[in-house]
């Protein structure tokens, strides 16, 4: 496929190796993609086939032992330690199986405290994160801490956290495996508005099948290699290096 725009996202034979060359376990190996703006593309496999791998180094939070990782058209490895973190703050949001938020703080200040990370002034900040918690449906839970919230509202809360300062870059790792049937088809709705109504780039990694009925694109990692057998997705494009 041809993108309309230049790639939010773009990895080239991207490999991740633990150990010496006596004893090596390849965690990822040679897996190649692009996503562009308004695609939701999942990366699927079960437990240990590396897909959280392959999530982390997009994020640039595990450097890769080769192949080259760009994110909005610049390459992570000319970053500094300090410019990744700064980079991460501004333009990526992450939404987590165990959703992450700070217990000791309450939800409206869970998502303002992106903001804060972000540059917004502190006022601003909260206000903008009470609106975000109203578009996602949970605004009258704004000063109740996390522990007292439902699984789908600890999720909700998560995703408007992602958003908050405004990434067109969203990575969700298995954001329905803790969620009953109702509730997990709920988050998808959203992050699948995230991307077609918003013209985000989501990557999510996961092996909830259902989520291949709303995905653009589907990477299928199996033993840390792109698994380009049928059934595929086409939407975006992949390739596995033997």
């Amino acid at each position: 496929m041809t993108h309309a725009a230049d790639p939010i996202v773009r990895i080239d034979a991207i490999a991740k190796s633990y150990g010496t060359n006596g004893s090596v376990t390849w965690a990822v190996r040679g897996v190649s993609l692009e996503a562009s703006a308004g695609e939701l593309i999942l990366l699927m496999g079960p437990s240990g086939s590396g897909k959280t791998t392959l999530l982390t180094m997009i994020a640039g939070l595990v450097a890769p032992t080769s192949g080259t990782v760009a994110l909005y058209g610049r390459s992570l490895s000319a970053f500094g330690e300090r410019e990744r973190q700064e980079f991460r703050a501004k333009h990526i949001g992450f939404v987590f199986q165990n959703f992450l938020l700070v217990d000791s703080l309450d939800v409206l200040e869970n998502v303002a405290l992106v903001k804060r990370f972000a540059g917004t002034p502190p006022r601003r900040a909260h206000a903008e994160a009470a609106a975000l918690l109203e578009r996602f449906g949970i605004g009258h839970l704004g000063r109740r801490l996390p522990p007292r919230l439902s699984q789908g509202e600890k999720q909700r809360a998560a995703i408007a956290r992602a958003v908050a300062n405004g990434a067109h870059l969203i990575l969700a790792d298995e954001p329905t495996a803790s969620l009953e049937s109702e509730q997990g088809f709920s988050i998808i709705t959203m992050l699948r508005r995230l991307a077609h109504d918003e013209r985000r780039c989501v990557l999510v990694a996961t092996h909830d099948t259902r989520m291949t009925a709303t995905a653009d694109g589907v990477v299928r990692i199996v033993d840390g290699r792109a698994d380009d057998r049928p059934p595929h997705y086409t939407c975006s494009t992949f390739t596995a290096v033997p």
